[in-house]
């Protein structure tokens, strides 16, 4: 894996990689240069191998991950997004391609496989021409934030909560967000993440007049904690073709409320475990959470419904075991001495 230092998709290998391993799989972890992710992947009991993932003029990477490979001896080498799937050589292994968004496929040539964690991504990926067959949809998992003691919140007394989680970037549409702020006065909005956004959310913030009415935490690992302060999480991304972040508000039992990207779509069933708003409209954003902070009945009874949409299918064990019979299906049957 040769992502960011940090995101959901980066997140989330680490996760699976130590829950593949505590559930019996010899795992090899091969990630880009990060003293902090290879410390939590050692905590987790692996021995990860740092390399460069390097750009184009990266000549070394290649051959020592070949090598890595070779010695290991895997039966399933997993490629997580593409600059990984670019340097993974083919091998005696089976190779799969891990997409967690809408990819160019080009970096996937090598790849017997490919995996989606949304049905859309699959549906994406066969439309382009890759064999339905070698296309398989595996969910995330998330971990579960119930029970968690509330953070501290930086809001004033009285002030109605509202969190949103991601990294400062367009797609995810902070902007939004605060322009929905705007037109929900009795609010206070604790923006968790980090990104090259931030200069210009803080600038729009003060534009808005909202800068005493929204916080920027930057990027925290409490976030059960954040989200058991939350009387709301917004999901205000353009572009999200998953949603770790409605999982794990899920997980807590807390309402959500998303624009209608590809992941939160797939996900919600609009009006039962969730509300979605068409479109890159702030102002039916500020209009439905508006209606769940009037209705705390129906805000419970979203997040409850959401609780049991993560319990049914987003727990680490129910992904582990399907991650666990899909790479025993696509191992090479390799013959007993």
């Amino acid at each position: 894996m040769a992502g960011a230092q940090h995101g959901g998709a980066e997140g989330f290998y680490e996760r699976l990689s130590v829950a593949l391993h505590a559930a019996g799989e010899q795992v090899l972890p091969v990630i880009r240069r990060d003293a902090e992710r290879a410390a939590r992947l050692r905590a987790g009991g692996l021995a990860p191998v740092e390399l460069g993932f390097g750009g184009a003029l990266d000549l070394l990477t290649g051959p020592r991950l070949r090598r890595v490979l070779q010695a290991f001896a895997p039966a399933v080498t997993v490629a997580w997004m593409n600059r990984a799937a670019r340097f993974t050589p083919k091998g005696d292994w089976t190779l799969v391609g891990r997409m967690g968004g809408f990819y160019d496929l080009k970096y996937y040539r090598r790849c017997d496989h490919i995996v989606g964690n949304t049905q859309g991504i699959v549906r994406w990926v066969v439309e382009q021409g890759w064999p339905a067959a070698r296309a398989h949809h595996v969910p995330n998992f998330v971990d579960d934030l119930a029970g968690a003691v509330p953070a501290t919140w930086p809001a004033p007394a009285g002030a109605r909560r509202l969190l949103a989680m991601g990294r400062l970037h367009p797609n995810k549409g902070f902007d939004i967000a605060l322009r929905a702020l705007a037109q929900l006065p009795a609010a206070h909005l604790a923006i968790a993440g980090e990104g090259p956004e931030r200069a210009a959310l803080e600038a729009l913030a003060r534009e808005l007049g909202v800068a005493d009415r929204v916080a920027f935490l930057g990027w925290r690992r409490d976030t059960g904690a954040l989200l058991a302060a939350a009387d709301v999480f917004m999901c205000s991304s353009r572009h999200e073709p998953l949603g770790n972040i409605v999982l794990e508000a899920w997980s807590a039992s807390r309402p959500v409320v998303a624009l209608a990207a590809q992941g939160p779509a797939e996900l919600i069933a609009d009006g039962v475990d969730g509300v979605l708003v068409p479109g890159e409209d702030p102002a039916a954003l500020a209009r439905q959470v508006a209606r769940l902070l009037d209705d705390p009945a129906r805000a419970a009874a979203l997040g409850a419904a959401g609780r049991a949409a993560y319990l049914r299918d987003f727990t680490q064990a129910a992904v582990v075991a399907r991650w666990r019979d899909f790479l025993a299906a696509v191992a090479p049957r390799r013959q007993a001495a």
